[in-house]
């Protein structure tokens, strides 16, 4: 499966007037492409932290003390704004629990919705033009490089080949701006047209005679071969709508619903039309300008002009790629190969522990720049680890002696103000003022973040080396062009105020508003509940995200409602094969929409697994506790209440946080942490009930009748 997104030992606290909040503490987990992550746990479990550490959102107060979150080759932990910007929101989007606070209360929403896409479609285009002409001149370099080491002389056949999959690329993106541009409009017509009728069906007052003039200017706009084609019928409508609009003013009739409709119905049938294939097509307008396709079946027309860049230029030029494609690899490989060494040596300074900063730095200095010229930059699916290994190691250094530093100066000010606290009791005084715990930097763990970032850099390049013999070069080739197809497609990407009103009618449709095109100048506030959070969500698809957040989603929603919202989540996952991160404190929510689940206690994951895992074959005793705590109709017996509150942060509890909690806890939760125990290749848990010497406790009886239900009920 397409890993989506990494969270690898999380560490997250936050500075308060009490003390340091340990909030997250190393948790790790993976997210695939098209699936469901559910995060489950009480409030103050370290959920919601977890979640806003991915969009880069945490309080100001908050300190990240370890891990990484990587996305698409890079660490999000540390990253600029500026970098972060182009992510969020775009690759990765977020539904918080309260839709008003995503929303401008005083702003209409199809405002809110349009304004979104417009901002991020200007911003695409940048990027992809950055993207397209980077990436084809190192593929050239590489070429070249190849040609070199072998001792073939083909720089101006390569510079040839490099230039004519430019040129054909500008002239597919020419084809495709005119087609976007008649596209548009012809979406904006349908909405339009769509919406007219309506209004006149109900017999609504509008200006007649500009409204068909809007209709007659978008439809003569729409004109283009392969969006609505030039024909009798639609020269007809044109003539129609030219002599209504010809009059001062106009009543509504029959005659005029009917034409408008069967307008709308062109302009539907328009757009569901299969589209050119602009990569091919460029490439037989560039080399046969003359020839007109207009009147050829857009199918035959896509093979026709896929097998002629094939036999003219493209096999020839995969064949040209593949060998900077290869050299790219194995010059990789080969740094690889030598850099363990340094690695290993690296890693030992920092495992003996006696370090000082400026040896540290010198050390990491040449590891550094080897694994900076060791990244295979031809690679589309980037490695996270090779790509973050230049910030995550200096920023783990920085860290550690920030804290050597800071560590003796808090303790100087926390002595201090103790003894000032302490002459005030010992004078009889109360004093009117709080005596902070010291703010310190745990070093050890600092260093331990260190040696972290090295060991998953060896074992990356350990997993690259054992793996080499299947290396295909054919398919990174075939996914370098791919790459360079879809920059350049971006690249003319047009999103308007009518285009970008008609994707947020479109939107709003998707997500279950009734009558979209009324309720686009609407306010928030004349939305229920429900139907704002159906706004929140159609904002966060607007740009069409990799990952999509929710936290919390429903709980500030009645149970119905709910369930629609759960539902329609659900929904969009599979129709837009998105991958969702579902943060809830009911267990019972996800039942339906997860694939995978992790429960979270006390800011660490306590059980992980499958769906099916977690609800049928439950082993830790808080996913117990959630479980019997769940409402469920068939239950005849009194539902279980988990006992106590969760502990305070400021100071962890010693072995398993749940303990104090847990009627089944053994003498070792309250001296050691347990380690996550694996029950099966996707199921884990942190309980000291699965170790081989630990004594035999059954779950309790309501959740295991509850369990035999739910499996009935499947059957």
């Amino acid at each position: 499966m397409d890993k989506k997104l990494e969270v690898k030992n999380l560490q997250i606290s936050f500075r308060t007037q009490g003390g340091i909040v340990k909030a997250v503490r190393n948790i790790s987990f993976d997210l695939y492409k098209g699936e469901t992550l559910a995060i489950v746990g009480e409030s103050g479990s370290g959920k919601s932290v977890t979640s806003k550490a991915i969009m880069g959102i945490l309080a100001g107060n908050s300190i990240v003390e370890g891990g990484e979150i990587l996305y698409d080759g890079q660490d999000l932990l540390k990253i600029s704004e500026e970098d972060y910007h182009k992510i969020r929101g775009d690759k990765i989007a977020m539904i918080f629990q309260d839709p008003m606070s995503s929303l401008n209360p005083i702003m209409r929403v199809g405002q809110q919705l349009t304004e979104a896409m417009i901002l991020k479609a200007k911003t695409g285009k940048k990027n992809a033009k950055n993207a397209f002409n980077g990436l084809l001149k190192l593929l050239g370099e590489k070429i070249n490089a190849y040609d070199t080491q072998y001792g073939e002389n083909n720089a101006a056949t390569v510079e040839a080949n490099i230039k004519e999959f430019d040129s054909f690329c500008i002239e597919s993106t020419k084809i495709e701006e005119l087609f976007n541009d008649a596209y548009g409009q012809a979406t904006q017509l349908e909405v339009d047209a769509e919406n007219l009728v309506l209004l006149l069906k109900k017999n609504v007052k509008v200006d007649l005679v500009n409204e068909l003039k809007s209709i007659l200017k978008l439809l003569t706009e729409s004109i283009h071969p392969y969006v609505i084609a030039d024909s009798v019928d639609v020269q007809n409508y044109i003539t129609k709508l030219t002599e209504l609009t010809s009059v001062k003013y106009l009543e509504n009739s029959a005659e005029i619903i009917e034409l408008v409709s069967s307008v709308d119905k062109l302009a539907e049938e328009a757009l569901k039309q299969e589209k050119p294939n602009f990569f091919t097509l460029g490439y037989y307008k560039l080399k046969n300008p003359e020839v007109n396709l207009d009147s050829i079946n857009v199918s035959e027309m896509n093979k026709m002009t896929r097998d002629y860049l094939d036999e003219n230029f493209m096999l020839d030029f995969i064949k040209m790629a593949e060998k900077g494609v290869k050299y790219s690899h194995e010059e990789s490989m080969r740094i690889k190969k030598e850099t363990l060494p340094l690695i290993d040596e690296v890693l030992a300074y920092f495992e003996n522990g006696e370090i000082n900063e400026k040896k540290s730095k010198e050390i990491v200095k040449p590891l550094v720049q080897k694994v900076d010229s060791a990244i295979d930059r031809l690679i589309i699916k980037k490695n996270s680890t090779e790509y973050v290994f230049h910030s995550a190691i200096e920023g783990s250094i920085r860290e550690y002696f920030n804290g050597v530093k800071r560590n003796p100066i808090e303790e100087k000010i926390y002595l201090k103000n103790q003894a000032k606290y302490q002459k005030l009791i010992d004078s009889g005084k109360s004093p009117d003022w709080v005596l902070k715990p010291q703010i310190v930097v745990d070093l050890d763990l600092k260093l331990e973040n260190i040696c972290k970032v090295l060991k998953h850099l060896k074992d990356s390049y350990l997993k690259d080396i054992e793996t080499e013999s299947v290396f295909s070069i054919n398919e990174k080739v075939i996914d370098v062009i791919d790459y360079l197809k879809e920059q350049a497609s971006k690249l003319v990407v047009k999103m308007t105020k009518q285009i970008a009103k008609a994707k947020a009618i479109k939107l709003m449709e998707e997500v279950g508003i009734p009558e979209p095109k009324i309720r686009f100048n609407q306010y928030p506030f004349e939305f229920s509940g429900g139907m704002r959070q159906r706004i929140v969500i159609a904002i966060a698809l607007s740009a069409n995200p990799d990952i999509l957040i929710c936290d919390e989603p429903t709980t500030a929603l009645d149970v119905t409602i709910q369930a629609q919202i759960l539902e329609l989540i659900n929904q969009i996952k599979k129709d837009r094969n998105l991958s969702v991160i579902f943060i809830t404190h009911n267990l019972g929510v996800v039942a339906n929409m997860a694939d995978r689940i992790g429960v979270m206690y006390a800011g660490k994951i306590v059980e992980y697994g499958t769906s099916e895992d977690v609800f049928y074959e439950p082993a830790h005793p808080y996913t117990w506790a959630l479980l019997s705590s769940m409402p469920d109709l068939e239950t005849s017996e009194r539902l279980e209440s988990i006992p106590g509150t969760p502990p305070n942060m400021i100071y962890p509890p010693k072995g398993d946080a749940f303990a104090a909690r847990n009627k089944y806890a053994l003498d070792i939760d309250f001296e050691l942490e347990p380690p996550m125990f694996e029950i099966t290749d996707t199921h884990f848990a942190a309980t000291w009930l699965l170790h081989p010497n630990a004594p035999k406790v059954e779950m309790p009886k309501i959740i295991q009748e509850r369990i035999n239900r739910m499996k009935k009920g499947r059957e």
